[in-house]
């Protein structure tokens, strides 16, 4: 045990993790009496509130939708319908400027009539002709949610259809009259990680206690799931058990029998018609052939359950390239390659045995993310386009063509012509060169002084990548600010050995990374440690928690948001248990010693000097307990430092449930940022 950390055996503050009890809920309000009494006060709040809601609420945004049957549908919200309405149209009327939308369910009207705080949180449809689905609601936007089956002909919830009580609930169609379920059973049904353990076959008419059994994982896995392919003559049933956050096991089922598919157990497995199609996230050694982590394979499904190994290799990964996503359509896959944080789309087809390789004329600036309409009958796929200071753009394209129609775009929130995007390296403590964007204006002055905002993530494979934000761009590029994105280790820019080098014990070399970042821009004399600021949620609240106790010689203004904090309890407290893949278990002394180094909650102490520190969380975040910046903001207070918690009482694990409490949560924050950075 390092000396510096000794074991704390009380902790005074754990009354806090009581999430909705009386006492902290009093704390809570106290707290958040005085975070807005200071900076709704500030000038910038008033505009920046109401500049942000009309971003929000703007009828301009682009209506993502999802196709159903032969319909498209979205859910949308605006100053009109807060809570939100689910809507549908044609792929015509959507071609057009302005489509004509039919509203299916007013969720507003819904939560009225049943008195309930409804937050939507998606559907699952039966394929193909779209006309039941699963509706999932959340109470206040947390992760568990309760199901109900809808019939659109009728245009209403099916009186005795399928009906799941509130939980965390995984759930497919296996016809008309048949799901997979996986929920909260009862006792002993869930994993450690708070999810469901059990997946069993429920069949329409009967109670979900007659449900059959299907698969049972441990209680010290993540979770389990199963569902069917709908495409004709490849109409596999699989089930998945989620061992860890990287580590699954999969099975074909046929009739009551499952068959293991004998892929790695940290490599992602499905099927696209005939081929097995294999993610690599480390070396696999197999059949007397090393195939490299980050590669993508493919084989004849029914072989390899037969036990061939002959795989085609479809992508390999270099030092600045890895695979950032698979989408397929009805004749191709489309890989999405990210190449030094910017993507690149190449088409493969599978004639005659072999695959034909293609490269796809795309914008090769930013970020492109591809969503096929219907991935088993149709070629046509969405193909959003985005960068920094270019309002998204979403087209219509089409496997074998590099022609594509634009369908819709967002205005320009801000005017975007004052500045430019730069890329730079920074090298980090070991010597590796991590990557970051910097925008700015374009007449900015080297000189030390402007107020800059850095945001990292470093966590889950998840990569930082350019962006659109009305929201950036109003609040903070306006008022002269400038934004810098991070790719540091951890994330999955240059995949699986990106993320894998700042694992567990490695986990220090996110924070280094993220460090170097700040440390070259003040270097470059962009800004300095008066003028710089540091921003990050979830696994980043994590990050630039561990960023302010280490290094708060470096920062003015930090915002924290719904972060993990006490890396000494995060594995006790709702979904934490599920990421010891990622941090490893604060239980085993050996492993405490490394994550006891970095804990944000055990490395502040009264006698340093920290920056301003502006908390942010949600009461129904239900994956990331409140308790962390609870206790962390009621440590530093006793301490004497002078911090700011503000906890949205709504919100889930986003922080907000609706535009308005957007609006205000980055209102509050950035007002924040511009008095304490200014």
């Amino acid at each position: 045990m390092s000396s510096s950390h000794p074991e704390i055996s009380e902790d005074p503050h754990q009354w806090l993790e009581e999430v909705g009890g009386e006492a902290p809920l009093a704390w809570v309000r106290q707290q958040n009496d005085v975070a807005l009494g200071e900076l709704e006060a500030r000038s910038h709040y008033p505009a920046l509130h109401d500049r942000l809601k009309t971003i929000f609420n703007s009828h301009e945004r682009i209506p993502f939708v999802r196709q159903h049957g032969e319909y498209l549908y979205n859910f949308w919200r605006d100053a009109g319908h807060v809570r939100g309405i689910w809507r549908r149209t044609t792929l015509d009327r959507y071609r057009q400027p302005d489509p004509q939308w039919e509203t299916v369910l007013d969720l507003d009207r819904l939560a009225a009539e049943e008195n309930e705080n409804w937050v939507w949180s998606g559907v699952s449809s039966l394929y193909p002709k779209g006309e039941r689905f699963l509706l999932s609601l959340s109470r206040g936007g947390g992760d568990a949610v309760v199901v109900r089956e809808w019939d659109m002909p009728s245009r209403s919830f099916v009186a005795d259809g399928f009906h799941l009580p509130e939980a965390k609930t995984d759930l497919a169609w296996i016809d008309a009259d048949t799901l997979f379920v996986a929920t909260d059973f009862g006792p002993g049904s869930m994993t450690t990680s708070g999810y469901a353990r059990i997946v069993k076959e429920w069949r329409r008419g009967t109670p979900l206690s007659a449900a059959r059994t299907v698969y049972e994982a441990l209680p010290d896995d993540l979770g389990v799931g199963a569902w069917r392919d709908f495409t004709p003559g490849h109409e596999f049933q699989f089930v998945m058990r989620q061992i860890g956050f990287y580590s699954s096991e999969l099975f074909l089922r046929e009739g009551d029998r499952l068959t293991k598919v004998a892929k790695p157990d940290d490599a992602s497995a499905y099927t696209v018609r005939d081929q097995l199609v294999i993610e690599l996230r480390s070396a696999w050694n197999v059949a007397g052939r090393e195939y490299p982590q980050g590669a993508l394979l493919a084989t004849d499904f029914r072989r390899f359950m037969a036990g061939e190994r002959q795989f085609d290799v479809l992508f390999t990964p270099t030092p600045s390239t890895s695979l950032d996503g698979v989408a397929s359509t009805r004749s191709a896959l489309l890989l999405n390659v990210l190449d030094n944080v910017k993507n690149r789309l190449v088409e493969l087809r599978h004639v005659d045995g072999q695959w034909q390789r293609r490269d796809v004329d795309a914008p090769a600036y930013g970020t492109l993310e591809v969503a096929p309409l219907d991935a088993i009958a149709s070629d046509d796929y969405f193909l959003t386009v985005t960068d920094f200071l270019t309002p998204t753009t979403m087209y219509l394209a089409h496997a074998g063509s590099d022609e594509r129609t634009p369908l819709k775009s967002l205005p320009g929130f801000f005017d975007a012509s004052p500045y430019e995007v730069r890329q730079f390296q920074a090298p980090s403590k070991d010597g590796t060169l991590v990557p970051y964007f910097v925008v700015q204006r374009k007449d900015v002055k080297a000189d030390g002084s402007n107020p800059t905002v850095l945001y990292g993530y470093g966590g889950f494979e998840v990569s930082l990548k350019p962006f659109y934000s009305g929201v950036t761009g109003e609040a903070w590029l306006r008022h002269g600010g400038v934004y810098v994105l991070a790719n540091i280790r951890g994330g999955g820019e240059f995949g699986p050995r990106w993320h894998q080098a700042a694992l567990k014990e490695h986990r220090q070399r996110a924070f280094d990374d993220f460090i170097a970042v700040a440390q070259d821009l003040i270097r470059r004399d962009v800004t300095s440690p008066r003028h710089l600021g540091i921003m990050g949620g979830s696994n980043g609240g994590l990050l630039v928690g561990a960023a302010l106790t280490q290094r708060p010689d470096l920062f003015n203004a930090v915002v924290c948001q719904v972060p993990l904090l006490d890396m000494r309890r995060y594995s006790k407290l709702l979904a934490g248990a599920s990421w010891m893949g990622e941090y490893g278990d604060p239980d085993d002394p050996e492993q405490w010693k490394f994550i006891a180094d970095y804990s944000p909650y055990h490395n502040v102490f009264p006698d340093k000097h920290y920056p301003r520190v502006l908390f942010t969380t949600s009461t129904r975040d239900d994956r990331v307990h409140p308790g962390h910046a609870r206790k962390m903001v009621a440590k530093m207070r006793e301490q004497g430092h002078d911090v700011l918690y503000w906890e949205n009482t709504e919100g889930g694990h986003a922080g907000a449930a609706n535009n308005d409490q957007q609006a205000k949560m980055w209102a509050l924050t950035y007002a924040f940022l511009l008095a304490q950075l200014k």
